[in-house]
């Protein structure tokens, strides 16, 4: 809203010295008539502003009033105007001739920036339908929660698949994973704990989960690329190493997997002591025989060879000294017992004079020498020459070498 001053302000007073006078502005010089609109004298112009020190001159007859305390404190400000009598009047003051009417009128008609504002709302309220009522409307919703309405058009991210709960019936998930020939249990136990195995499209999280011998078993791109790490080596073990767990006075075999005994470095990758982690033997070889010895970090090449039901065929040269019994062959072939348990069928015949070759598919401790015996013979050396599709070739004594990629068992 516009303001207009209804008195005109006065004039500051001149800070220079001399005869200077300061005029009203034009606009607050009073008119020539004797009274405005309301019939009221015209206000009296402001008194002229005199130059610092000096007192405006009396009339005649009049006698300057004394000073007062508290004018004395006031001294040097310039005195507020008022045009009236009492707190609130000042601001009511006449205004000048021939402008009342004018600033009046200002004052009540509105701007028109403001009437085009409140034409554009009511039209606006015009167009929009009629509010419900209270009881159509509902319960008003709380404060924070989201409002009613469809959900935006956002693509969600697919959801995981929900992991398959424990059943107390079927067979443990590792042990069905062994038996197909997917890994050993050792191997399915760090794939199930680290979420690589689905089992009808259901990841698996937790060990001990039992399924149906028929489900459906597949495994994470992690765990195949985990396998495709894993390697596999063929050492020619001399006599005097143990193939498993250290005996005293007796180094294990692994220990002599390293750079300098490996026989394909020209051809195959460069060993590395990580390749260490994780190398077991697959299957036995006793301290004093010798010839090919397995050692793999793939479960699955290790069950395939000592697994209980392996089929896998192991085929050694035994020379032995003695007289065999005259139904010895026959018996080494089948017929015998060991540990009061019947052994699988083998395949023994006479190489020369003094050496045989077996041929096996379980490997028992001791298994050769303990056959020879029953049979009235000793053995005297004993050599693995193959295992399955794999043989020992021509692979030096005391060193090794990596299975290669056209070599199965």
């Amino acid at each position: 809203m516009n303001t207009v001053r209804r008195t005109p302000p006065a004039p500051a007073p001149s800070r220079i010295r001399g005869t200077l006078k300061l005029r009203p502005r034009a606009s607050e010089e009073q008119p020539a008539t004797g009274e405005d609109e309301r019939g009221q004298p015209p206000a009296s112009p402001a008194p002229e502003a005199l130059p610092a020190g000096r007192e405006r001159p009396l009339p005649e007859g009049k006698e300057r009033a004394p000073r007062s305390r508290a004018a004395d404190t006031g001294k040097g400000k310039a005195p507020a105007p008022s045009a009236g009598k009492g707190k609130g009047k000042a601001r009511a003051a006449v205004p000048p001739a021939g402008k009342g009417k004018e600033s009046k009128g200002r004052e009540r008609r509105p701007s028109l920036r403001r009437a085009r504002l409140r034409s554009a709302r009511a039209r606006e309220r015009s167009r929009l339908p009629p509010a419900p009522a209270a009881a159509e409307r509902g319960p008003r919703p709380e404060r924070g929660a989201r409002a009613a309405g469809p959900a935006p058009s956002r693509p969600l991210p697919a959801a995981p698949p929900l992991p398959l709960a424990a059943s107390p019936d079927g067979v443990r998930l590792s042990k069905v994973m062994a038996e197909r020939g997917i890994c050993s249990r050792r191997e399915a136990d760090e794939f199930i704990e680290r979420g690589w195995v689905f089992v009808d499209g259901k990841r698996v999280a937790e060990l001990g989960v039992r399924i149906d011998p028929q489900a459906r078993i597949t495994l994470a791109p992690e765990a195949t690329r985990t396998q495709q790490q894993r390697v596999t080596i063929l050492l020619h073990k001399p006599v005097g190493y143990v193939s498993g767990q250290p005996e005293p006075g007796y180094a294990p075999a692994v220990s002599l997997i390293g750079a300098d005994n490996q026989f394909d470095r020209d051809r195959a990758q460069r060993f590395h002591p990580s390749q260490l982690k994780n190398l077991a033997p697959a299957g036995r070889l006793d301290i004093d025989s010798t010839g090919l010895l397995v050692l793999t970090q793939d479960g699955r090449i290790a069950r395939q060879l000592i697994g209980e039901h392996s089929e896998v065929d192991k085929e050694y040269l035994v020379r032995v000294e003695g007289d065999l019994a005259a139904d010895g062959l026959a018996r080494l072939n089948h017929g015998l017992e060991l540990d009061g348990r019947r052994l699988r069928p083998a395949k023994v015949e006479w190489v020369n004079d003094d050496q045989l070759r077996f041929v096996l598919r379980e490997g028992r401790k001791r298994q050769i020498r303990r056959m020879c015996e029953l049979v009235g013979l000793t053995v005297v050396g004993l050599k693995r020459v193959r295992i399955g599709g794999v043989k020992l070739g021509d692979l030096p004594l005391g060193q090794w070498r990596f299975l290669r990629d056209d070599e199965q068992f």
